[in-house]
């Protein structure tokens, strides 16, 4: 009389389904907040690895400027005709344009001296 009479016979799988919601929650944690914050962070690294000189920034503080200089851990941004602020590399949230780089200038010269202006261009095509 090892049995009761009346309970139920128990199976070696019930307890794999008990632990099955709680498995379902972390791989739902995991690919809904862990796996896209790791992506932004990565992100976020590479954009602040790729920094360079003539580059228009925003910072945390969402402070507007112009990459003077880039040094190992901070950047020198020119905010303004006399001012320039040196910031940590992480205080920088994003890259509004990417600077020019020597041939883009130097066609924008010769263009200048040439007596064209991409505006004027833009009124004749209206």
């Amino acid at each position: 009389m090892a049995r009761l009479m009346g309970a139920p016979a128990q199976d070696g799988g019930g307890g794999m389904l008990t632990f099955l919601p709680l498995v379902a929650i972390i791989a739902i944690f995991y690919f809904l907040i862990l796996r896209p914050q790791k992506k932004r962070q990565q992100e976020a690294q590479k954009m602040l690895s790729a920094l360079r000189k003539g580059d228009r920034i925003v910072t945390i503080g969402g402070i507007h400027g112009i990459i003077q200089s880039v040094r190992e851990s901070t950047v020198i941004v020119k905010v303004d005709e006399n001012v320039k602020l040196e910031f940590n590399r992480a205080a920088i949230s994003g890259v509004v344009s990417h600077g020019h780089s020597k041939d883009d200038r130097d066609d924008r010269k010769s263009d200048a001296a040439e007596g064209t202006d991409a505006s004027e261009e833009d009124d004749d095509r209206r």
